[in-house]
C-alpha cells in the first residue's frame, strides 16, 4: 500500500485560500490528493464498511476497480466532533481515496444534511469525468441521490437491514436504491433468490477469494505468531467480526465438551458486549489481526470453525471466510447456514453441524482424515471464485448496461478480455 496522507480540510486550506465556505476549502484538499491526472472516469463508493476494518468484499473489488477508475471510497462520519464541517481525504492504495465526513453536529437530521453538502465538493474538480456511484449501503442515498451520474451500481453484499441496531428507514432507502439501479449484485445465492423480483438487472456474485493469499498458509516454513505459539493443539479457530451473528452459546459448548482442544478467536468485537464473550481456559480471544498477518496463524490450526447462529442476521449471509479457509487448506466445520450449506457443503468441501454434540463429532472425524483428493476438490472449485474473476464478469455487465442506456458517446470501461 502507499503510505497514507491525511488531509483535513480546513487545517491544509487555510493556507491559501480565504475563508469562502466549506465547499471551496473541500475542493482544495481534494485537489491535492486526486489519485490522477488522467481522463479515467470516477468510482464514488458510499460504504457502511471503513476501508481500514476487516478486509472483505468491498476493499477486494474497490482494490481492483482502482485498475480502470479513481476511486473515492465515500465511508460513514467519523466518530469525531470538529469545529467546522469537513471532509479527511486519506490515499489508502494506488487509485483509492478515503473521504470520511467530519461533522460539527452529530444529530442525525443535521448531520444528513451536512454531509449531503459535503459530497459534491467531490465531484467539482472533475466536472467532465464519467461517474459511477456504488453503493454498499442504501443510506447514502438521501446524501447523493440528486447528483448526477453516468452509472448507479448496488453491490448489495449483506440484508443490513436484519443487522443489530439497523435503522428502521433502512428498507425504504434500498427500495429507492433499488429503483435508481442500472445494475443490482448480491452477495449470495440466498440474498439473490430474495431480492430478484426487485430489479431486472439483478446478478449474484458470492463471496470471492484470493487463493494466492491464503494459499501461503500451507507452507511449512511460516512462523507461528508469538501470540498464538503458546496455545496447545489441536486448535480449531474463527477469524472475521465478533458481533450477534457468532453463537457464543455453542462456541462454549462445543468447549466444554472438549477441554482437550483449544479454539482461537481472531477478529473485532462490535454491536456486542465483549463481557458476553465465552471465557474458557482453552477459548483463546487474540483480537483483531491484519490481512497480511492472517496466513500466519491459520498455518497453525488444525481446523477452522464457523460457529454462526441462526438468526435473522445470517438468514442471508454468504461468509467470506469459507473459501478462504479453504484456500489455505483448513478442513471447516460450519453450523449450517443456507449458503454454506449449498455452495460447500453439499459439495464435501465443508462439514456442516448444528448442535455442539455434533460440531464435536464432525470435527473428530476431519482431524484424522486424509486432505489429498479434499484439496484437489477445493483448489477445482477456488479456480473458477478469484476476486478477479469476478470483478471481470461485474464490469463486463456495467459495460453492457452503460450501453443500453446510451449515457455516454465514449465507453465508460472497456469490457475485461481475460479472467484470472
Amino acid at each position: 500500500m502507499e503510505e497514507s496522507r491525511i488531509v483535513t480540510g480546513f487545517a491544509n486550506a487555510d493556507r491559501s485560500l480565504p475563508d469562502r465556505g466549506s465547499g471551496n476549502l473541500i475542493e482544495a484538499a481534494f485537489t491535492e490528493l486526486k489519485p490522477t491526472d488522467g481522463p479515467r472516469p470516477l468510482l464514488i463508493c458510499f460504504s457502511h464498511l471503513r476501508w481500514g476494518f476487516v478486509w472483505q468484499r468491498p476493499q477486494h473489488l474497490m482494490s481492483r476497480a482502482a485498475r480502470y477508475f479513481d476511486v473515492i471510497f465515500v465511508e460513514e462520519p467519523a466518530g469525531e466532533v470538529a469545529g467546522t464541517d469537513h471532509l479527511r481525504l486519506q490515499s489508502v492504495a494506488p487509485g483509492v481515496t478515503v473521504a470520511v465526513p467530519v461533522l460539527a453536529q452529530a444529530q442525525s437530521y443535521v448531520a444528513n444534511r451536512a454531509q449531503a453538502r459535503l459530497i459534491p465538493a467531490l465531484l467539482r474538480d472533475r466536472p467532465n469525468a464519467a461517474r459511477i456511484f456504488w453503493y454498499y449501503t442504501p443510506a447514502a442515498v438521501s446524501l447523493s441521490g440528486d447528483l448526477p451520474r453516468d452509472l448507479t451500481v448496488y453491490d448489495n453484499m449483506d440484508e443490513l437491514s436484519a443487522f443489530r441496531g439497523a435503522s428502521p428507514d433502512l428498507i425504504v432507502q434500498e427500495a429507492d436504491l433499488i429503483g435508481q439501479a442500472d445494475l443490482v449484485f448480491t452477495g449470495g445465492r440466498s440474498l439473490y433468490e430474495a431480492k430478484r423480483g426487485t430489479h431486472a438487472n439483478i446478478h449474484c456474485f458470492p463471496s470471492s477469494v484470493d487463493a494466492e493469499h491464503f494459499r501461503a498458509a500451507r507452507l511449512s516454513d511460516r512462523s507461528d505468531p508469538p501470540d498464538q505459539a503458546v496455545i496447545p493443539r489441536p486448535r480449531l479457530g474463527f477469524f472475521g467480526v465478533i458481533d450477534e451473528r457468532l453463537d457464543r452459546d455453542l462456541l462454549a459448548a462445543v468447549a466444554d465438551l472438549r477441554p482437550d482442544w483449544h479454539f482461537v478467536m481472531i477478529g473485532p468485537v462490535v454491536k456486542i458486549d465483549p463481557a458476553s464473550l465465552p471465557q474458557r481456559p482453552n477459548i483463546h480471544w487474540l483480537g483483531p489481526k491484519t490481512y497480511a498477518e492472517l496466513p500466519d496463524y491459520l498455518r497453525h490450526w488444525d481446523l477452522g470453525l464457523m460457529p454462526f447462529a441462526l438468526n435473522e442476521a445470517t438468514r442471508f449471509i454468504s461468509p467470506t471466510k469459507t473459501p478462504e479457509f479453504l484456500a489455505a487448506g483448513l478442513r471447516v466445520v460450519s453450523t449450517p447456514i443456507v449458503d454454506v450449506l449449498r455452495d460447500y457443503g453439499e459439495a464435501g468441501l465443508v462439514a456442516v453441524a448444528e448442535t455442539p454434540e455434533a460440531v464435536v463429532l464432525s470435527a473428530e472425524a476431519l482431524l484424522f482424515q486424509p486432505k489429498d483428493a479434499w484439496l484437489e476438490a477445493v483448489d477445482q472449485r477456488l479456480a473458477t471464485h478469484s476476486w478477479d474473476r469476478t470483478w471481470a464478469a461485474m464490469q463486463a455487465l456495467m459495460s453492457e448496461a452503460q450501453r443500453r442506456s446510451g449515457a455516454l458517446a465514449a465507453p465508460l470501461l472497456q469490457p475485461a478480455t481475460t479472467a484470472v
